[in-house]
């Protein structure tokens, strides 16, 4: 068997291993190890590169970036940002109709620009928003749909991890990518909000109730109480926009910036402390082992020519990139209904970027591979919310106990039609996403 064919067969065995509930960390790991030996008849050589290859990725300057801000995003949740920005938003929009649920999808974007991370963004917003959506008496499907789809905001609006994983996997700019995701994040959040309120419009069966009208004290009230969130995202995102910080050390300011705000709440106890460490470490050591995984079997890739042989048959077929794009988006889709955004990044990334990179855009190969990264990231957000195996449904629904899964599959699908038409917009006008690099670089 040539080493082009093992790596083919390769595919089919990874998923098997998935589909048995192997991590798929350890899952690639297996599969890299074993495909290396075949292909070098010897398992010598690849023992051998695991121990350069361990220390090479783990003392990686840029990884350092992911436990910063996921301890950022832990620091927020016990700092009560959560709450905070759930409550001014409530003040500026639960007068209308769904109103709430606006709320809830707006705090979710606040607080997914502090923490990074859609399932933490989910799992937090959800434990805060849901009881009110329930007690405003909107129905199980709309409160759970709107929150797992405001959860995605997580890691679209910077910063966010995802983009940094892509940063590293193709070298990429983090800042630029952070810039570049911002508009598309905020047509995001706009694209929710429409959903909401068309909803609340057509449909008035369990939507709930309206909000008195805050008066314009009780709104600058509210403002008061989110200014820490206001302050971190202007520190982290601001610092690398002036070139205050790299993104790194900016990350590193907004984790103690919030573990101020978490001091100064009072919530920060010894106890809670231990907890964020702990989580944080928890969460890093999922993450990096993923990573070291996709880097066994990324090698083993690259030794079999499997990407290189894609992308020269694709060149030779003399397809539109157009068509090539839009089919590796639909790919991404199918794959988001039973992988998580990780391993979607770390498996693919490596095989679809060098075909997209070399196809001809109309776009410099820089700008190619920041909007590329952005709809990669765009189009993993929504296999969160994709039937049957979305996990910020599954997050969602298991804070709604008395919500089937199959009402919360119905209630997030008009915000996976909104996000099929930001891709749609995104791709036809790649300007919208450069917008402000080609501003400010």
């Amino acid at each position: 068997m040539s080493a082009l064919e093992i790596g083919i067969y390769s595919f089919p065995v990874l998923m098997v291993l998935i589909f048995l509930r192997i991590p798929i960390g350890v899952a690639m790991l297996i599969v890299g190890i074993i495909g290396n030996a075949l292909i070098r008849d010897s398992f010598t050589p690849i023992f051998a590169q695991l121990k350069d290859l361990s220390y090479s990725t783990f003392s990686s300057y840029s990884l350092s970036i992911i436990p910063l801000f996921l301890l950022m995003g832990q620091f927020a949740t016990i700092g009560g940002m959560s709450q905070s920005l759930f409550k001014a938003a409530k003040t500026f929009v639960g007068h209308k109709n769904g109103g709430v649920a606006m709320a809830a999808v707006g705090a979710c974007a606040g607080f997914g620009a502090i923490c990074g991370s859609s399932l933490a963004t989910a799992g937090t917003m959800g434990q805060v928003a849901l009881p009110e959506l329930k007690k405003q008496g909107y129905s199980g499907a709309f409160a759970t749909g709107a929150l797992a789809a405001g959860g995605t905001l997580g890691i679209l609006i910077p910063p966010s991890v995802i983009l940094v994983i892509y940063a590293i996997l193709t070298e990429q700019n983090i800042a630029k990518l952070f810039i570049a995701a911002i508009v598309p994040g905020l047509l995001a959040l706009v694209g929710y909000l429409i959903v909401i309120s068309l909803v609340a419009r057509f449909s008035k069966n369990g939507i709930g109730e309206v909000e008195v009208k805050s008066t314009l004290s009780e709104k600058l009230q509210s403002l008061f109480l989110v200014w820490p969130v206001l302050m971190v995202f202007i520190a982290v995102v601001g610092g690398i926009y002036f070139g205050y910080f790299t993104p790194t050390e900016a990350a590193a300011v907004g984790a103690i910036a919030t573990g101020l705000v978490a001091l100064l709440s009072g919530n920060l106890n010894k106890s809670n402390f231990i907890a964020v460490l702990l989580n944080t470490a928890t969460a890093s050591a999922m993450i990096f082992l993923i990573i070291f995984g996709a880097s066994i079997f990324n090698s083993f890739l690259a030794l079999s020519q499997l990407p290189q042989e894609i992308a020269n048959f694709i060149s030779m077929q003399g397809f539109s990139p157009w068509l090539v794009l839009w089919v590796i988006l639909g790919l991404y889709l199918l794959f988001g209904c039973f992988m998580d955004s990780l391993s979607m990044i770390l498996l693919t990334v490596p095989i679809f970027y060098p075909i997209i990179i070399g196809m001809d855009f109309g776009l410099s190969p820089v700008e190619l591979g920041l909007w590329f990264g952005v709809l990669i990231l765009i189009v993993v957000e929504v296999g969160l919310i994709t039937p049957p195996v979305g996990l910020n449904l599954f997050i969602i629904n298991k804070l709604a106990k008395d919500t089937p899964m199959l009402e919360t599959y119905k209630g997030v699908l008009p915000f996976v039609f909104s996000d099929i038409i930001r891709v749609i917009i995104l791709v036809s006008f790649p300007a919208i996403t450069l917008f402000g690099v080609r501003l400010l670089y």
